[in-house]
């Protein structure tokens, strides 16, 4: 079951939180499963934030929230632009205000000092917002993003790349065909690619088509094309665990040279596993970041 918890971002963007786990005891129930903020309170478990990468949404997270919920309060945010929050105009999507809509969610949930755990984008917001706020976050769990600038070429690629696909697709099944097996940018077949996808599509009068805007999700990008944030990865004072895919987008060279600057940096990968990597290989995701949790905990 998924709760769903409306959060107040920077500038007034409306977010949605969510909880995939069984519900917190409370006396509060909402009959369409939305809560407040204010219906959780002193005496809840510690708390993890669950930031998604660039194109994702809050429910790629669910399996690792319900496995999370036995233990934490697990709430995974969708990001500006992306999942059932605001899509804002093209000049909101900087860098500042994705941290600081972790920041309010964050605060209004009550979950600090939290874990933040990010995917790719959502992994870069989390160091950030962990550097800025030390206060808020007690641990961090960056998968499969680089701290390097990835340079403009990078840039038109992917504006190409988004031409390229074949909208509205007739069915979810040609969603996951296409970014599963057909997408010229893919090396070679990953079901766990086309599953990703069509998590993000919603259906339309004329098929299936992206619940974000293509154009929001490359001025999002813009900010780790041109910049590199080692700087902000050095200020970062809590405990930190760097997990790369085997064969994902954070080379191993990278990844260890990021453990190596973070005050309190931890290393894992994950074999068989992309930039996806708790799509592809749940259980080995699960296996890598549970003893860093485990951790923490007992700390």
């Amino acid at each position: 079951m998924a709760r769903r918890i409306d959060v107040t971002g920077a500038g007034g963007v409306r977010l949605a939180a969510w909880e995939f786990g069984d519900p917190p005891k409370t006396d509060t129930h909402d009959p369409d499963q939305r809560a407040t903020p204010s219906a959780y309170g002193a005496g809840d478990p510690p708390g993890v934030l669950l930031l998604h990468g660039l194109m994702g949404r809050a429910s790629h997270w669910a399996p690792t929230a319900r496995w999370l919920s036995a233990r934490h309060r697990a709430v995974a945010l969708d990001q500006r632009g992306h999942g059932r929050s605001d899509k804002p105009p093209r000049a909101s999507y900087i860098r500042e205000a994705y941290v600081e809509d972790a920041e309010a969610a964050l605060e209004q949930l009550g979950l600090g000092p939290a874990v933040l755990i990010g995917h790719a984008m959502g992994a870069l917001t989390a160091w950030q917002l962990a550097a800025k706020r030390p206060d808020l976050v007690r641990g961090l769990i960056i998968c499969d993003m680089r701290a390097s600038a990835l340079g403009a070429a990078s840039q038109q690629v992917w504006a190409e790349w988004f031409r390229a696909w074949p909208v509205p697709f007739a069915t979810l099944a040609d969603v996951r065909k296409w970014f599963g097996e057909d997408d010229p940018w893919v090396e070679r077949p990953n079901p766990a690619r086309g599953e990703f996808y069509a998590e993000v599509m919603a259906e339309s009068s004329d098929g299936w088509r992206p619940v974000f805007e293509p154009e929001q999700m490359l001025r999002s990008r813009e900010a780790w094309v041109y910049d590199a944030h080692w700087d902000e990865l050095a200020q970062v004072r809590c405990p930190a665990l760097v997990v790369r895919g085997l064969d994902g987008e954070l080379g191993r060279a990278e990844a260890q040279e990021m453990v190596r600057v973070l005050p309190h940096g931890r290393y894992a990968e994950v074999a068989d596993a992309g930039h996806l990597v708790h799509y592809d290989q749940p259980e080995a995701w699960r296996a890598a970041i549970e003893p860093f949790l485990d951790g923490l905990r007992e700390g």
